[in-house]
């Protein structure tokens, strides 16, 4: 698995930090972990996962830290410069309540990057976000990547605290993996078959899961 470099900038940056809020407690109260089936959605659970998972793991309701990502961009990046291969940013008021009966396609994104992508040894993200009220603790990203039924790549970032009401900056680097000749071949040839999860924790608790496809062709399919 390939292994990844995290650094986080805050607007308000705290280091080792051990604070007590009492709305915290409420809000333990009002949480209740999910599960899939009779197995609770962990850590270690999705980290066993070994295809892309038929549904979502959590309702959009599961994120009561009110995390909202406003803004994300990849580059790919060699030892002299970096060049940029998706941007976006939210406009301000296009946010969405979160509410359980949106459609899923608010959580799923395509992306068309082309077969030159895969050529890239070092891919890095930036990732903007919001939060609310409460405090996040522990807040983790596991990220799985698949061809078909194949896992491809896994990532798994954590971030030890963010502090309430703040916008943050989460910045990773990705050291992509050497890919079998045919499981290039195959992400190349067969558009949208690539598809990825990413599951976001706080405290071992899942409060947002989305998904992405990918197509790797010359054409967009």
């Amino acid at each position: 698995l390939a292994q990844g470099l995290l650094t986080l900038r805050s607007s308000a940056f705290v280091i080792a930090l051990v604070l007590v809020f009492s709305p915290l407690e409420d809000l333990k109260t009002a949480f209740a972990c999910h599960h899939f089936g009779a197995m609770a959605v962990t850590p270690e659970y999705v980290n066993m996962l070994a295809a892309p998972t038929d549904g979502f793991l959590c309702p959009l309701s599961a994120n009561v830290y009110n995390v909202d990502f406003t803004a994300f961009k990849i580059r790919a990046l060699d030892e002299t410069q970096e060049y940029t291969l998706f941007e976006v940013r939210k406009e301000p008021g296009e946010e969405l309540p979160l509410t359980d009966d949106l459609d899923d396609s608010v959580r799923t994104i395509r992306y068309h990057f082309g077969p030159s992508f895969l050529d890239w040894p070092t891919i890095g993200t930036t990732l903007e976000f919001t939060n609310g009220e409460y405090p996040l603790h522990n807040f983790r990203m596991i990220e799985r990547h698949y061809y078909r039924d194949i896992l491809i790549r896994s990532y798994d970032f954590s971030m030890p605290f963010v502090i309430p009401n703040t916008t943050n900056t989460w910045e990773v680097i990705y050291m992509m993996p050497e890919l079998d000749p045919a499981v290039r071949e195959g992400i190349i040839n067969c558009p949208w078959e690539t598809r990825s999860d990413s599951f976001y924790f706080v405290n071992d608790q899942l409060i947002m899961h989305n998904k992405a496809e990918y197509n790797y062709s010359e054409a967009e399919a």
